[in-house]
């Protein structure tokens, strides 16, 4: 039984780096539903690197800090697929040269680009393609679990993916006027990839969570990608404009009596 109805749907997914990327794991999932996946990378050099892994699949090159570029992606797809039924953003990028800082001691340019790439970049495709989307399809960004826990390990970026998530009712809101276009995201806790190892104490955050977990089991990406593919799917066709969390009961554990007994020691 097709239960996600995604055969033969087509599926544009922005942001693959290597096999353990959220994307790569998104579209892994489309695949193994039926659809035809294409991608976008961001530079000739990253389609080079990983052409072995996307053989086989139509992939295009697209900066999205240059609107020359996302228009010029629009053209190519469109030549060879005059529809999407859907989109994936996976797109997020943080300078943390110098290391990290105190949020108030955040770099105007480095907040301002990083909106630009993680948040703005979401608007912009979604402009860029509207002409080519189904009427009934869906756009699906990753997001975080959550944007109100003040880790000082994820710098200033929690702030831009809450942009990015106030950004989903409002671009649902606006696509109302012409389509029945969705725009969700998925919200995954700590998940071990590249990028977030390269985000200073990182590791140390996902092994913590992995104890607040209730199942003592931190969040597999295939998880998250999973949750990505039904909100691409018809069968979410009722959801629209929401963020779904996807902790594995993190959020609910925060007083974990053990964790409590190690850090106080015993009564």
């Amino acid at each position: 039984m097709d239960f996600l109805q995604l055969a033969g749907k087509t599926i544009l997914v922005c942001g693959v780096a290597n096999r353990k990327s959220v994307a790569w794991h998104i579209a892994q999932a489309l695949r193994e539903a039926g659809a035809e996946v294409l991608f976008a990378v961001r530079s000739e050099r990253r389609r080079e690197s990983l052409a072995r892994l996307l053989e086989g699949s139509d992939v295009y090159v697209c900066d999205v800090e240059d609107p020359r570029q996302i228009e010029a992606l629009r053209e190519q797809v469109g030549q060879r697929h005059p529809v999407l039924h859907g989109l994936v953003h996976s797109i997020a990028f943080a300078d943390y040269e110098g290391g990290m800082k105190p949020f108030h001691e955040t770099g105007k340019q480095q907040f301002l680009r990083a909106v630009d790439v993680s948040c703005y970049s979401l608007l912009a495709l979604s402009n860029a393609l509207k002409d080519l989307f189904d009427p009934d399809a869906s756009v699906v960004t990753v997001s975080i679990s959550t944007t109100r826990m003040a880790n000082e390990n994820y710098g200033f970026m929690a702030p831009i993916k809450a942009a990015l998530d106030s950004s989903l009712a409002f671009l649902a809101k606006s696509f109302s006027s012409f389509s029945r276009v969705r725009f969700n995201a998925v919200a995954p806790a700590l998940l071990k990839t590249s990028a977030s190892a390269g985000i200073p104490g990182y590791v140390d955050a996902y092994l913590y969570a992995e104890e607040v977990i209730p199942r003592r089991r931190a969040v597999r990406t295939e998880e998250a990608a999973a949750v990505a593919a039904f909100l691409l799917s018809p069968r979410s066709s009722g959801i629209n404009a929401q963020s779904l969390v996807v902790d594995a009961g993190m959020s609910v554990n925060y007083f974990d009596q053990g964790i409590i007994r190690r850090v106080i020691g015993p009564a």
